[in-house]
């Protein structure tokens, strides 16, 4: 542990030194993510991602959101810890989801796991309005304060089981789900509006996909399957 904190510290004081370093390494970041999605456009359809997805890839500042220990990783192209046996998604995960629920301005949009907050900060580059549920109830505090010192005035963090929704402020133009179920939670749907989306992982601890799902005006929902990927899995009492 303590060689741990030595190697961070010698990280973060390199960084401080010169200023380009974070900048090099967000930018590795990007390339990464642009050829992962490049690599994986047989399964998803897309070789190119929104540019203003890019954009707001580009602005959060990841190690803001991982453990202090981990911050000389992060900005390589993986999940991390962050403790509660929960991690932070890889970010060509994070951008090829924001991607797929096609949010814009204007939109209100519900997260489910808000884990470190990370993803709720790169939705609110790009909507109005982004709520955000968190299980365990130290990762939603410690979050909801994190995304207020950065300035994210436009997230609200709450403690909850995520199964449920936020009944109180649906319905929502998109739903982001970042931990695997078996089903897609019928609640969500409800608060979906028609021509929304969700996007989320479905099946087992050695078994999913990443699925949108989407409401049509007469409220019936299709889905599609797009990439198989590797999740913590949704807890709670359903």
């Amino acid at each position: 542990m303590l060689r741990a904190a030595l190697i961070a510290s010698v990280a973060l004081a390199t960084m401080s030194a010169n200023p380009c370093f974070a900048q090099a390494t967000m930018a590795g970041m990007i390339e990464a993510i642009k050829e992962d999605t490049r690599r994986t456009a047989f399964y998803t359809g897309v070789a190119e991602l929104d540019p203003r997805v890019i954009d707001a890839m580009s602005t959060v500042k990841r190690d803001e959101f991982v453990p202090w220990v981990s911050k000389i990783s992060a900005y390589v192209n993986r999940p991390l810890l962050i403790g509660h046996g929960q991690t932070i998604s890889q970010p060509y995960i994070v951008a090829i989801m924001t991607h797929l629920m096609e949010a814009r301005e204007g939109d209100r949009v519900l997260e489910i796991g808000t884990g470190s907050g990370y993803q709720a900060a790169v939705l609110a580059e790009l909507v109005d309005e982004v709520y955000t549920i968190e299980i365990i109830p130290e990762l939603a505090e410690s979050a909801s304060k994190r995304l207020a010192r950065l300035g994210f005035d436009n997230v609200e963090v709450r403690t909850g089981d995520g199964w449920y929704g936020w009944p109180d402020k649906a319905p929502f133009d998109a739903i982001m789900v970042t931990a695997v179920g078996e089903d897609v939670p019928g609640e969500l749907v409800r608060q979906l509006k028609p021509g929304g989306r969700i996007v989320l992982p479905l099946g087992t601890d050695w078994d999913q996909n990443l699925v949108v799902v989407e409401k049509a005006e007469d409220g019936t929902t299709s889905k599609r399957e797009i990439l198989p990927v590797r999740f913590v899995p949704l807890t709670g009492d359903h």
